[in-house]
């Protein structure tokens, strides 16, 4: 799950996900394509609107996305075209490029719609990505 900073949508995504499945099978974790935030926590927003359906991120610490990540991980979501264009400008190669999508195109396929950052948006920002990101989180949950 990648953001720009890893303090807001990226982290919701991942403890989202994380909610939906089998933690010994399944290995989740979020970044973002800028250093901004690295070692803090998610923004308290994010928290908040996470423990509301009982989600814990407190304990996640943003990070930046690494060439090393194509390594590691089997799909890599952006949440916005201009993160997606990050990404794929590290890949080196086809097989890496095929791993990098838009995580809305998971409930609605093909759209390309983008998570917005929530960060200026306020609490209500925070609920509606929140939102987003839980119908797209089902449908990977499902398929996996």
């Amino acid at each position: 799950m990648v953001c720009l900073g890893n303090i807001c949508r990226s982290p919701l995504a991942e403890g989202i996900l994380k909610s939906k499945v089998n933690k010994k099978e399944v290995f989740v974790d979020s970044a973002g394509t800028a250093a901004y935030h690295v070692g803090n926590k998610p923004d308290e927003r994010s928290i908040a609107v996470a423990k509301k359906y009982d989600i814990d991120i407190t304990n996640q610490k943003a990070r930046k996305f690494s060439f090393d990540d194509f390594k590691h991980f089997d799909v890599i979501y952006a949440m916005d075209k201009n993160n997606y264009q990050n990404i794929i400008a590290l890949s080196s190669n086809d097989e890496e490029l095929a791993k990098v999508k838009m995580i809305l195109n998971e409930a609605k396929p093909d759209k390309n719609y983008e998570v917005p950052d929530p960060y200026y948006g306020g609490d209500t920002g925070f609920e509606n990505v929140y939102r987003m990101l839980d119908d797209a989180c089902e449908i990977i949950a499902q398929r996996l």
